[in-house]
């Protein structure tokens, strides 16, 4: 497995990938949660060659944002009305959050939508970019980037699925929830997506 993801190429993930967009996800919540149509979003899923094998590059968003607040993250956010499709909301999303520059990235496809608890649906986009790369944060968005090899992300080993309980009584979600990497944990909507990734590239 591990060689095989080192010589995935761009090519064979945007051939998978393509089999994935537009799929309707089959993730639900609880009745009482989610009361108004989800809000759209879109996240980009930046891939990279580091050492030789395949990175993804993940945000620590800051301790200060009303919504997921020091969580581990994707770059992205939810799409503006000049936005033409989810290509663009994560590109601007992640030119404005950590300066990507929308020219420099390789878009290869899009995974099947997610809804969150928080009642965004979100359109994950992956792409290839350059590295290194001169990344200039949002500090009031962005404390902190980093990678994870695609390797490490796709042993079943490193992660879990864990019940987390809701405000409603008696009401509960499953929560994937990888193992700490440098120092951070990543678990919730972009470990779901995460995962989401991992199938759609047969690697788990």
């Amino acid at each position: 497995m591990a060689h095989n993801i080192i010589n995935l190429s761009t090519e064979e993930i945007s051939s998978r990938l393509s089999k994935a967009s537009d799929i309707p996800s089959d993730r639900a919540f609880p009745s009482g949660i989610i009361n108004h149509d989800p809000r759209p979003a879109a996240v980009l899923i930046p891939f990279l060659h580091k050492e030789g094998e395949w990175h993804v590059l993940f945000t620590l968003r800051t301790d200060t944002l009303p919504e997921h607040s020091g969580q581990v993250a994707f770059p992205g956010g939810r799409t503006d009305p000049q936005d033409s499709s989810p290509i663009s909301t994560a590109l601007r999303e992640a030119h404005e959050e950590i300066n990507l520059k929308p020219d420099v990235v390789e878009i290869l496809g899009n995974l099947k939508r997610l809804p969150t608890i928080t009642n965004y649906c979100i359109t994950p986009v992956v792409g290839v970019i350059p590295w290194p790369y001169e990344f200039s944060l949002k500090k009031e968005e962005v404390s902190k980037i980093f990678t994870i090899p695609l390797k490490w992300l796709s042993d079943p080993n490193n992660h879990e699925i864990q019940q987390r309980n809701l405000q409603i009584p008696n009401k509960s979600i499953p929560v994937i929830y990888f193992k700490q990497y440098d120092g951070e944990l990543l678990w919730g909507v972009s470990a779901h997506i995460t995962i989401n990734l991992l199938k759609t590239l047969n690697l788990l």
